[in-house]
């Protein structure tokens, strides 16, 4: 994660409520081989789980629409992204900041999603 950048403009935002969710966002990442950000309603969250699911991986799922604190994670998100993609989905895989649908999908067509699955210990074949 870019840390430092996104702490800085964190911290210079809406202060404590914002470090709580961007702390929320590194555990999740950091503790599961691969987090995805979505919204219940929302199409590409759906291709990029659907996705997932069908090469065999069980992704952590974090409905921000039905969490607590989904406004203040969809803000770090965005953050995080250099608000230049929609908020969601949004994808870790390792403890890393993978991206968005258009990162996802790209790295399934040119065949580095496999590795990096395998890598982050999400896939086993």
């Amino acid at each position: 994660m870019q840390q430092t950048s996104v702490m800085a403009s964190v911290q210079g935002g809406a202060g404590d409520v914002l470090a709580a969710a961007y702390e929320r966002v590194k555990r999740l990442a950091g503790t599961n081989a691969v987090v995805v950000f979505s919204m219940s309603g929302c199409c590409m969250c759906h291709v990029v789980k659907s996705l997932l699911f069908g090469l065999g991986v069980g992704p952590t799922i974090i409905e921000l629409d039905q969490c607590e604190s989904g406004t203040e994670i969809q803000s770090v998100l965005y953050r995080l992204a250099g608000g230049r993609h929609q908020a969601v989905p949004v994808v870790f895989v390792g403890g890393k900041f993978l991206g968005g649908i258009e990162t996802v999908m790209a790295c399934h067509i040119n065949a580095t999603l496999i590795p990096l699955l395998k890598e982050a210990g999400a896939l086993w074949l």
